[in-house]
């Protein structure tokens, strides 16, 4: 059994991850790798932070994702058979989030039996370098087009209500746009704004910030302003022009949605 310990962390962390340790060697005693992922291996976790732990187990397993608590800790499992590693990480390349790659390339090796720590970690760090698939042309005009309508109707809208709502269809409009412009990994929740700040500090700084002011003030010009920005960099706004045929917009969807 190997550990990596950084720098950075804390007692508390420390003290989590030998619960981790302590949860591995009673469930998963041959397991060929353990990482430990999340808040914890960063040295970011909080009172509250679960545990994000990803097992790699023999072919003759299961690969199952499992919430439970240990020791009165909330663990988030990942378990993967060496094959189905390989199929969730092409999922997760084609949705352009490589959320699991991010587990396996930044997190503490906790067992690593015969190098399988190593071997997952490189075929995780290859996907991260490749980066997301660009998103098609069609795709990329739709997607100006909704966030250009979206930004009329935050300009119109009235209702306080209303303007959160249609701010965070933009906030998450322009930010993907803002992604595959720069042929970087999208992030939902906490990892959106994450990911944002390391794909354009300057952009992604802008957009944040408008949708927090819009948020406290009301005012909409600031998050309109820096998603207009974003959206020339990919053609500009777009109405006049625009056109779909029905089967054009089923497969649109199709392909959002695989995406």
């Amino acid at each position: 059994m190997v550990i990596e310990v950084h720098e950075t962390l804390t007692g508390m962390d420390l003290d989590r991850i030998d619960l981790a340790r302590r949860l591995v060697r009673d469930r998963f005693p041959d397991a060929l790798a353990v990482f430990l992922a999340g808040s914890t291996a960063v040295g970011r976790a909080t009172a509250s932070s679960d545990l994000d732990i990803a097992v790699l187990i023999g072919d003759s397993g299961e690969t199952y994702r499992e919430t439970l608590r240990f020791e009165g800790r909330v663990v988030e499992l990942f378990i993967h058979t060496r094959a189905g590693l390989v199929d969730l990480f092409a999922a997760d390349v084609a949705v352009r989030r490589a959320v699991l790659q991010s587990m396996y390339a930044t997190g503490l090796v906790l067992v690593d039996r015969d190098g399988e720590a190593g071997r997952a970690r490189a075929l995780a760090e290859t996907d991260l370098r490749k980066g997301p698939p660009a998103l098609e042309p069609e795709t990329v005009e739709t997607k100006r087009y909704g966030l250009t309508d979206a930004l009329d109707d935050l300009g119109d809208a009235g209702d306080p209500i209303e303007r959160l709502a249609v701010a965070g269809f933009v906030l998450n409009a322009a930010a993907d746009l803002l992604f595959d412009h720069h042929h970087a990994w999208t992030g939902g929740g906490k990892w959106l704004p994450r990911r944002l700040l390391e794909a354009d500090g300057v952009r992604g700084a802008a957009l944040l910030e408008g949708h927090l002011h819009l948020c406290e003030s009301g005012d909409p010009e600031r998050l309109i302003d820096a998603a207009l920005k974003i959206l020339n960099l990919v053609g500009g706004p777009l109405r006049e022009g625009y056109r779909r045929t029905w089967r054009g917009v089923i497969e649109s969807v199709a392909a959002s949605t695989r995406r």
